[in-house]
C-alpha cells in the first residue's frame, strides 16, 4: 500500500480540484471493495474506551470527524471511514442542484498549509441526495447533514430553503447543521443575525426532534460571536460548531480575492473564537470545534476548552490519512498523562 507522502508530490500537480475528484473516486471504491475497506480500517481507524462518547443518541467510537465540504454528495461514507473517522458531516447541501461557482475555485497556499476555497455550495441537490441517505442511514459512524440556502434563494425565502432540507432529511440524519456562514454564496452571512435563527430555529425545532446545531464563522468581535451564539442556543439550536472559513486574506502571502481560508492559518482565529464560545456556553450545550485542527495536541486544546468533538478538513490534505490516526492515538496519551481515562472527563477541563 502506497502512503500518502509517496503519492502526494504527484496530486499536487494536479489542480486541488481535479485531486480531490481522484482522492473521492478512490474513497467511493472502498464500499464495492471489501479488501481495500478492511485494510484501510486495520491501518487508520482507531477505538479506544477513552476515546468513546455517547452524543445525540448515537456512540462515537472517537472524537474526530470529517468537516463539510469533504464529501458533499454522500458518496464516500466507507471510504470516509476507513481513514478513521469517527464520524462524518456530508454537504452543504442545498435543495436545487447547483454547479458553484465557476473554476478556478479551490488553491492551496502550500507553504502556509492552508486551501482557499469559492466552491459556492456546488451539489447535486436534494433529490438525489436524500436516495444516498436513505439507502445507507443509519450507518456505522454517526452522520452529519450541513444544509444551505441556493444561490438563487433570495435572503427573505432562505428559510423555506432551510425548512424544505430539514423536512426531508431529518429521518436519515444524527444531527442537522444550519450553515449561514460560508463566504462563498453572495449574501449568506447576512442571515447571522438573530431575527432569522430565531424565525429559523422556532420553525426548525417544529419539525424534528433531530439535534440541530448552527455553524458560526471566524470574522465577527467575540461579542458579536458570544452573542449570537447564545442567541441560538436559547432559539432552540442544539449546539455550536465554531468555526466555518475566515476571509481575512492577510493570513496568506499570496492570496486569491475570493473565498475563504482554512487550514494552519485559521488555527489561532479559531481556537479565539471557539474559547470565548466555551466561556459562555459549554455545559449549556454540544460544541464542536473545527478550523487549523492538525496535532494531537491541539485538538486536546479544544477538547479542554469544550469541544466534545473536533473535525478536520484540511490537515488531511496536508498530511493525509495518516494524520486521523495520529490524533485519536495521540489523544489517548493525552488524556492518560492527564489521569483522565474517559474523554468526557477532559472535555472543558480548562473550564472548571
Amino acid at each position: 500500500m502506497l502512503d500518502y507522502e509517496s503519492l502526494k508530490p504527484w496530486l499536487f500537480k494536479l489542480q486541488p480540484e481535479n485531486a480531490h475528484t481522484v482522492a473521492a473516486a478512490v474513497l467511493r471504491s472502498a464500499s464495492f471493495c471489501p479488501p481495500l475497506f478492511n485494510g484501510w480500517m486495520a491501518k487508520h481507524f482507531v477505538t479506544h474506551p477513552s476515546l468513546t462518547q455517547e452524543l445525540f443518541g448515537r456512540t462515537f467510537l472517537n472524537p474526530v470527524g470529517l468537516a463539510a465540504g469533504f464529501d458533499k454528495n454522500a458518496t464516500m461514507f466507507h471510504g470516509i471511514m476507513s481513514l478513521g473517522f469517527g464520524f462524518s458531516e456530508i454537504g452543504t447541501l442545498t435543495p436545487k442542484p447547483q454547479e458553484g461557482n465557476p473554476r478556478p475555485r479551490l488553491w492551496r497556499h502550500i507553504e502556509e498549509e492552508s486551501l482557499q476555497n469559492a466552491m459556492g455550495f456546488n451539489n447535486d441537490g436534494l433529490f438525489r441526495i436524500s436516495h444516498r441517505l436513505k439507502n445507507i442511514y443509519p450507518f456505522s459512524t454517526p452522520i452529519g447533514v450541513n444544509i444551505g440556502k441556493n444561490k438563487i434563494t433570495p435572503d427573505d425565502k432562505a428559510i423555506k430553503d432551510y425548512t424544505t432540507l430539514i423536512k426531508a432529511l431529518h429521518e436519515y440524519a444524527d444531527y442537522m447543521v444550519i450553515n449561514i456562514s460560508s463566504p462563498n454564496t453572495p449574501g449568506l452571512r447576512d442571515l447571522q443575525n438573530e431575527a432569522f435563527i430565531s424565525q429559523l430555529f422556532a420553525e426548525a425545532k417544529a419539525l424534528t426532534t433531530k439535534p440541530i446545531l448552527l455553524k458560526i464563522a471566524p470574522d465577527m468581535t467575540e461579542d458579536q460571536a458570544v452573542a449570537l451564539c447564545v442567541h441560538a442556543v436559547e432559539s432552540g439550536a442544539d449546539g455550536i460548531i465554531a468555526t466555518n472559513t475566515t476571509i481575512d486574506y492577510s493570513l496568506v502571502s499570496e492570496p486569491e480575492d475570493m473565498g475563504g481560508l482554512s487550514g494552519e492559518v485559521l488555527r489561532e482565529r479559531s481556537f479565539y473564537i471557539f474559547d470565548a464560545i466555551a466561556r459562555e456556553l459549554y455545559g449549556k450545550t454540544t460544541l464542536i470545534s473545527v478550523g487549523g485542527i492538525s496535532t494531537p495536541e491541539e485538538a486536546y486544546r479544544r477538547i479542554r476548552a469544550g469541544a466534545s468533538l473536533v473535525q478536520i478538513y484540511t490537515s488531511l490534505i496536508f498530511k493525509g490519512p495518516e494524520v486521523v490516526e495520529e490524533i485519536n492515538s495521540g489523544l489517548i496519551d493525552l488524556l492518560a498523562s492527564d489521569g483522565f481515562t474517559s474523554i468526557t472527563e477532559a472535555i472543558g477541563a480548562d473550564r472548571r
